[in-house]
């Protein structure tokens, strides 16, 4: 899914990359600048923040940014405890 793809998605719901950041506690730029980089990538991001950021978008908007985002977070969740 492209930078526009995701604006549009959130556009449509009401809000924009802005009010995600702000509404989730992050930072504007940081938020703008995750999605410039990864969205139309195939590959998961390594950093906690950046997978954080593209996980909670992709659930604001009801589609994966990047293909699996969703499926890594539900493994991480159902995990057992060690």
């Amino acid at each position: 899914m492209e930078k526009r793809q995701v604006q549009a998605r959130l556009i449509e719901r009401g809000s924009n990359f802005r009010q995600f950041a702000l509404s989730h506690g992050y930072e504007v730029r940081t938020v703008t600048q995750v999605v410039q980089r990864w969205a139309g990538n195939n590959k998961l991001p390594r950093g906690r923040l950046t997978f954080q950021i593209l996980r909670d978008l992709s659930r604001m908007i009801g589609k994966e940014i990047l293909p699996g985002i969703l499926a890594e977070s539900a493994e991480q969740n159902s995990a057992p405890a060690v």
